[in-house]
């Protein structure tokens, strides 16, 4: 018999323990919402998926670890948005929707592009107005679009909230509260850091973006929500980055070691779900140890996914039968 975990979310975040955290509901609009209201979401997980959200926010964190260290080795070069920390998001929000579903991210996308089926070998090689058509095509899929903190200040998202509201569009805005903007806290940059209640008249949710299950519960609430007809609804997930904006941001101007240690040890999303799996004896601690020897690929492989069809044969660079050497 497969082992089951029910989680009843009971806590906030700032709180969070194995048990899960409570999901806040801000909504003037719809009669089966209560403005401010709370409610409790009820999650199990099996150690399937257990197993599989682990591997795959290992994979995560491993890989832009790897990203962070080629960076400051001038081996990727140009700009380079780091995800650590954030793995719960990622994971939670693809397990509550479809692949057949439509996501849109902000420029921090290695994880999403891993749990959309990319491998670390493709995503290491490319770094060396889809919910109309949604509705239009009637084909019941929804739009997920994703934004940070920083750019939630911007006047576009205010003209797409409006225009996703009147037209009562089956989009998800995901805004991915990760506390700093560019350099600046939250609380320096908006007036009210209250993002789930931006919407006006689209109802809002403030979810534990540390914890996959409720990530995972939250999006398949909202997309229910969408895939009703009742229009756009707008998630706000509390998570931390652990690197710095990007690559040229050491991140410890404006905030201490001290504080994303303290994230690290009481908040990070695999230890959490790694703590969870096993108090409740769903995996043993030698299956989550994460594998390190698988070899790198091909310098072959660089040339390949490059184009979508047949590459164009004259293009610089781009040719899949020329040979590399390696120069290092």
């Amino acid at each position: 018999m497969r082992k089951m975990l029910t989680i009843i979310s009971n806590v906030l975040r700032g709180n969070a323990s194995r048990n899960g955290a409570r999901v806040v509901v801000s909504a003037r609009t719809y009669a089966d919402f209560t403005p401010q209201a709370t409610f409790d979401i009820k999650a199990t997980l099996t150690r399937e998926e257990g197993l599989q959200y682990y591997r795959t926010m290992q994979t995560v964190r491993r890989m832009e670890l790897k990203a962070d260290q080629l960076y400051k080795q001038k081996i990727i070069r140009g700009f380079c948005h780091l995800y650590d920390g954030q793995e719960a998001c990622a994971v939670g929000i693809e397990s509550g929707i479809n692949l057949s579903d439509h996501l849109i991210t902000a420029y921090r996308a290695h994880g999403y592009t891993m749990t959309r089926g990319g491998t670390v070998r493709e995503i290491m090689a490319e770094l060396t107005g889809v919910a109309l058509a949604c509705k239009y095509q009637g084909k019941n899929e929804l739009c997920v679009c994703l934004y940070g903190d920083g750019a939630a200040n911007q006047g576009q998202i205010f003209e797409t909230y409006n225009m996703a509201s009147l037209w009562k569009l089956p989009c998800i805005f995901i805004c991915e509260n990760n506390k700093y903007g560019m350099g600046t806290s939250v609380e320096r940059a908006a007036a009210s850091t209250d993002y789930y209640k931006r919407g006006d008249f689209i109802p809002g949710l403030r979810v534990d973006g540390m914890d996959v299950l409720c990530v995972r519960e939250a999006t398949k609430f909202a997309a229910d929500h969408c895939r009703s007809g009742k229009g756009p609804i707008l998630m706000e997930l509390q998570t931390y980055r652990y690197h710095g904006h990007s690559m040229s941001d050491p991140g410890i101007s404006y905030r201490t070691r001290e504080e994303i240690q303290e994230v690290r040890s009481k908040s990070d999303p695999i230890s959490m779900l790694k703590d969870r799996m096993l108090s409740n004896n769903m995996a043993s601690v030698e299956e989550l140890k994460f594998a390190t020897t698988d070899p790198e690929p091909p310098l072959d492989d660089l040339c390949n996914h490059i184009f979508y069809n047949e590459p164009p044969l004259e293009v610089r660079g781009t040719n899949p039968w020329s040979k590399l050497k390696s120069v290092s």
